[in-house]
């Protein structure tokens, strides 16, 4: 256990240590990005399987082998394909709008629960699909289960971690996304060379195994305090978890800062609305800017398509699936790299980092394949590993940056009374824009080649510079005082100032 901490709230100094429960609690809540992580890199690999071609999409198994005229850009281009990667998302959309008023009316846990009950039953149906349709109905019940495990997840890990170290804490999370992504790699790697070609059932239905965990953890994790005096009014039982959580007896000032911001949510009945009035205008914006950034990264193409990314370029399938596991393991080195630097140098300056070298990075990448790929043959080995290396360069800026604070902003920086709906946004957001990319990204690097990491390039130059001027650092902030920030900033003090001003004016 570490040595005391304390953090200064309305109340006094927030008093507490890192104990095993909170240990437990984040790293057992943190399973639900590993599911996340696996479920995101599983697809892009088992589609690149020549087994799972040939059974589900005959077409694009006919035309990678035996039509040679098409262009290396266009040989994965098909929409059903697509749909078996990006039905995940478009499901996970739906269900964070059922998952919000779940996370509001019966607490973290529950929700955490029901995406656990959800992940096993898509795992299984998956694994053991005969057909098409049991294949895409196995993909949507994973896409519920994301919708129920992203909504509540992070709101869980925020809610429990101390201020001190919620940065590190909740890129947890984000940790558990890269190990799963690095796992699904892996196993799709082993998988394929099994004799017979069943080997994709194993890689879609593994993530049973940590979806069991989640559902089991669900079961014996405590409610986090906020949600108990939110929803339960059970004072005493939020007093006594906050104790134990925290390692301590002396939790005054932190539970006055509770009880505190639940008085003020209870005067807040319909939290969708809320949030739209000028009030809250500074965290709308994030809610729908910071997942809607996260994504147009570009991150989706290595992630979902890497595998098939690598094959464009000449790879063949082993090389190919090697390749990702090569990138997810530098991905996963730099979110730990995130985690203990996050709480120290803060977000902001991690943004500004991860976005101008993952802004060279596709640069660089899009230049080399404009320059030397052309609609058939390949790249020369020395090109295709130097495109390898700045690939790794953009994953390991994704993992500074996007990657873990595209999580730990958004659930770090809503009041309690609309916490579930700010955070039901953002992972609407996220999974809208996942299924955009994934039913897209093949069809655009079919159309624009080359020019598709152009495209992203030009995103991330305006995100970056999003960052540099619209969003406060929120580091060491306790999570009930994070309105100060606003108030504080040079741009949203001017909107959040003039209601401050009319409610003054109200009140006299």
């Amino acid at each position: 256990m570490a040595s005391g901490l304390s953090m200064k709230g309305e109340g006094g100094q927030y008093n507490g240590r890192i104990t095993s429960v909170i240990l437990f609690s984040c790293l057992m809540a943190a399973t639900g990005g590993f599911i996340f992580g696996y479920d995101l890199g599983i697809s892009g690999g088992v589609t690149s399987m020549t087994p799972f071609l040939k059974e589900f999409f005959p077409d694009v198994y006919r035309r990678m082998k035996e039509d040679k005229k098409i262009s290396n850009y266009c040989k994965f281009d098909s929409q059903l394909l697509t749909l078996f990667t990006s039905s995940l998302y478009m499901a996970g959309l739906i269900a964070s709008f059922f998952a919000s008023p779940v996370t509001r009316a019966f607490g973290r846990k529950m929700s955490i629960l029901a995406g656990g009950v959800a992940f096993l039953a898509g795992s299984a149906l998956g694994g053991a699909a005969l057909n098409l349709y049991m294949l895409i109905f196995g993909r949507v019940l994973l896409g519920v289960g994301l919708g129920f495990a992203n909504q509540s997840v992070p709101l869980y890990i925020s809610e429990m971690a101390l201020p001190q170290h919620r940065g590190k804490m909740n890129i947890g999370f984000d940790l558990g996304v890269g190990i799963g992504i690095l796992i699904a790699n892996i196993t799709n790697y082993a998988t394929r060379k099994i004799r017979g070609g069943w080997g994709w059932r194993i890689s879609l239905s593994m993530s049973a195994v940590p979806a069991a965990i989640l559902t089991l953890c669900a079961l014996i994790l405590p409610e986090t305090p906020n949600n108990l005096i939110q929803n339960r009014k059970n004072h005493q039982k939020a007093k006594r978890v906050l104790q134990r959580v925290r390692g301590t007896a002396d939790v005054e000032a932190e539970f006055d800062d509770l009880i505190r911001a639940s008085s003020v949510s209870e005067i807040i009945n319909h939290p969708f609305k809320n949030i739209m009035t000028r009030k809250y205008r500074p965290q709308l914006v994030m809610a729908i800017a910071i997942p809607f950034f996260q994504e147009v990264t570009g991150i989706n193409v290595i992630t979902f398509y890497a595998p098939i990314l690598f094959r464009t370029i000449g790879e063949g399938e082993s090389a190919s699936l090697l390749s990702a596991v090569v990138i997810r393991l530098v991905s996963t080195t730099f979110i730990i790299i995130a985690m203990l630097t996050v709480d120290r140098i803060g977000r902001k300056a991690l943004f500004m980092i991860g976005g101008t070298q993952m802004f060279l990075s596709q640069i660089v990448v899009g230049g080399i394949m404009a320059a030397l790929l052309g609609d058939h043959g390949g790249l020369t080995k020395l090109c295709a590993y130097l495109v390898l290396v700045f690939i790794c360069i953009y994953v390991a800026g994704f993992a500074l940056s996007w990657g873990p604070l595209g999580w730990l902003v958004p659930s770090e920086i809503y009041p309690l009374e609309i916490r579930s709906a700010g955070q039901s946004i953002t992972v609407a957001v996220g999974f809208l824009l996942r299924f955009i990319v994934g039913q897209t990204f093949l069809a655009m690097l079919c159309q624009f080649k080359s020019g598709t990491f152009f495209f992203f390039a030009g995103w991330l130059a305006v995100m970056t510079a999003f960052v540099h001027f619209l969003l406060p650092e929120t580091k060491n902030v306790p999570i009930e005082q994070m309105e100060k920030v606003w108030r504080d900033h040079w741009f949203w003090k001017k909107i959040v100032g003039e209601v401050d001003k009319e409610s003054k004016l109200q009140g006299s």
